[in-house]
């Protein structure tokens, strides 16, 4: 197995596959109104497992996974892809996409919080000032786009009392990968972590997908859709995987959590420069609020906080 990358790589590695995840997320939306969620799911883990098929082959340097380690890879993918892919797109349909906002904003205490019970991390103040810079930071973009929400854009479907607890649902879905990963990188690369749970989000999604795909007319899907998917199941189950993976492995989780603040940062930055959207002033403050949490959590420090953050 490599050697692990370096911090200043490592947090790009971090911020880029989180910025990816928020541009998937927004580009996506199109796939969304066209595909069951069920096929949708299936289509992308068949993607991602075609692309990562020799990531699949065990090096000779790896060692023997113990059952606790099939355990854990298990329930990151059950947990991180399977059910934070459910629950995200089904809460957000039924609760809106600023009430998924601020609840998405409660992303990096959770993780800090999950490190520090299940990793025995230690956090120091900067990370947790980072936390609350990134929380106060989304909660105030989600706010001020209650305007356009108030307007009935996207109206939701559904009880919101019910997609409120599905989002929440996906944020702790989304702090146990991250915290199961940090295990995970010390006994096996990234690309096999990559490769392993995709191939069991396949497998746990297969009989549902395939339900799905048998009642589906393929012929309402444009062409401009099938290119979207493609990019939707390279970026969710390939690129992401292995950059947070990768970044996973020189940064402890509670602080690679800051880095979640960016799906939501990147998914609100696609909307204004792709989409189209209007960004106004609560805006460009909460954007400077998450910039100055990741900030915080990534430059250089001195005593016992920072050298215990440095990769050995």
């Amino acid at each position: 197995m490599r050697s692990p990358p370096g911090r200043l790589a490592a947090y790009g590695c971090l911020a880029l596959s989180m910025s990816l995840v928020g541009a998937y997320v927004a580009l996506t939306k199109p796939l969304a109104a066209v595909l069951p969620v069920f096929l949708l799911g299936w289509l992308r883990f068949g993607i991602g497992g075609v692309a990562m098929l020799r990531w699949l082959r065990k090096p000779k340097s790896e060692p023997r996974l113990t059952p606790q380690m099939r355990g854990l890879i298990f329930l990151e993918s059950f947990l991180g892809n399977f059910l934070f892919t459910l629950c995200m797109i089904w809460g957000v349909s039924m609760t809106g996409a600023v009430s998924a906002g601020v609840i998405m904003a409660a992303i990096p205490a959770t993780v800090a919080l999950m490190s520090w019970f299940f990793l025995k991390e230690s956090i120091g103040p900067r990370v947790w000032l980072a936390i609350a810079c990134g929380a106060f930071g989304i909660g105030l973009l989600s706010l001020a786009q209650a305007g356009a929400q108030a307007d009935g854009a996207g109206a939701a479907q559904g009880p919101s009392w019910l997609g409120n607890l599905l989002v929440l649902g996906a944020v702790f879905c989304e702090g146990s990968y991250a915290v199961i990963g940090k295990k995970l990188t010390a006994v096996l690369s990234p690309k096999r972590i990559s490769a392993i749970i995709n191939l069991w989000g396949f497998v746990l999604m297969t009989p549902f997908g395939v339900y799905a795909a048998w009642h589906f007319d393929f012929g309402q899907v444009s062409l401009s859709n099938w290119i979207l998917l493609l990019f939707y199941g390279l970026a969710a189950s390939v690129w992401t995987v292995w950059l947070w993976m990768t970044g996973l492995r020189s940064v402890p989780a509670a602080q690679a959590g800051v880095f979640t603040v960016m799906l939501p940062v990147s998914a609100a930055l696609v909307g204004v420069l792709v989409l189209g959207e209007p960004m106004g002033g609560l805006q460009i403050i909460a954007f400077m609020l998450a910039m100055a949490g990741l900030l915080l959590a990534t430059l250089p420090g001195s005593g016992p906080e920072a050298r215990a953050q440095r990769p050995r």
